[in-house]
């Protein structure tokens, strides 16, 4: 706007000649000139008289100077607010996370955030469904997948490392799988959407597409399956690392895992320059993560 006709019409008036108006826009006096005839063309008024020794504002180009004036101004105070919601961090943001992973790895570790940005206005927002940035005016996503929406902008956090396990329970009473062969013959758990299972072990690759023991669209809930002893699951690292050093969970298969495809990232719309809230979180979320806070040598 500053650059447009009407700042042009200003910087005029202000500067008091068609001259120091140029010079200040990085223009020649000739393009200034035009430039004005045309908005006055434009306006249908003529808002400057021009005589060989100065510039004379008319009646209605009074009344516009002021009318100018006033957006011009209302753009800087816009530009300097916008300035600063990027220098500070400040301001609505909405987070979107999966729900175990949220509850077990964010929320914990909210408060070094918030006391650091008290001007952020966070919202979090814990959910298994795969959210859309734009459709749910989501800010910024934790997402753990191997697929980048090609709209969004990532930033790995982590990897993401999945294992079969079970409870000690029940490999005491239905035994361990001794080979991949055996394991379709177990117990399978897994939350609804999470079928196949793909699994390597070394050069070789095998796919597991089962039918769960106990149907449930919880990943929470398939690792509390897990742990009280109704059957195998396939689980990240990052959800049983707790259980697997209490004991309540043991590796089944240990040669056999998930290929390494899914890792753990911090999506957010793509645009030139993300907000400083954006930014701020990101940055929080690669400190708590970084290293793992789970093990990843099991």
């Amino acid at each position: 706007m500053k650059d447009s006709d009407y700042g042009l019409f200003a910087r005029i008036v202000e500067a008091g000649s068609l001259s120091a108006a140029a010079r200040a826009l990085q223009t020649s006096p000739a393009m200034a000139s035009k430039r004005l005839s045309r908005l006055e063309q434009r306006l249908g008024v003529r808002l400057i008289h021009r005589t060989t020794r100065k510039l004379v504002l008319t009646a209605p180009g009074e009344r516009f100077y002021e009318d100018v004036k006033r957006v011009l101004g209302a753009i800087d105070e816009a530009e300097g607010r916008l300035i600063g919601i990027r220098s500070e961090p400040s301001g609505p943001l909405r987070v979107s996370a999966p729900t175990s992973f949220g509850r077990l790895h964010i929320a914990p570790s909210l408060n070094l955030f918030l006391e650091r940005f008290p001007l952020v206005e966070l919202e979090l927002d814990l959910t298994d469904e795969n959210v859309d940035l734009y459709m749910d005016r989501v800010d910024l996503a934790v997402r753990i997948t191997s697929d980048i929406p090609g709209n969004a902008s990532a930033w790995r956090l982590a990897a993401n490392h999945r294992i079969l396990c079970a409870s000690p329970d029940y490999i005491a009473r239905n035994g361990a799988p001794a080979d991949f062969t055996e394991l379709q013959r177990h117990r399978l758990i897994a939350a609804d959407g999470q079928w196949p299972w793909r699994l390597e072990n070394g050069p070789l690759r095998r796919v597991v597409d089962g039918k769960s023991h106990v149907r449930t669209n919880s990943s929470e809930i398939v690792r509390e399956l897990a742990i009280c002893g109704v059957g195998i699951a396939l689980r990240s690292l990052w959800d049983i690392d707790s259980a697997l050093k209490s004991g309540a969970l043991v590796p089944v298969l240990s040669e056999w895992q998930a290929p390494p495809d899914l890792a753990i990232y911090a999506l957010h719309q793509k645009t030139p320059i993300p907000s400083a809230a954006v930014m701020a979180f990101i940055d929080f979320l690669k400190d708590i993560l970084d290293p793992p806070p789970w093990d990843l040598t099991i």
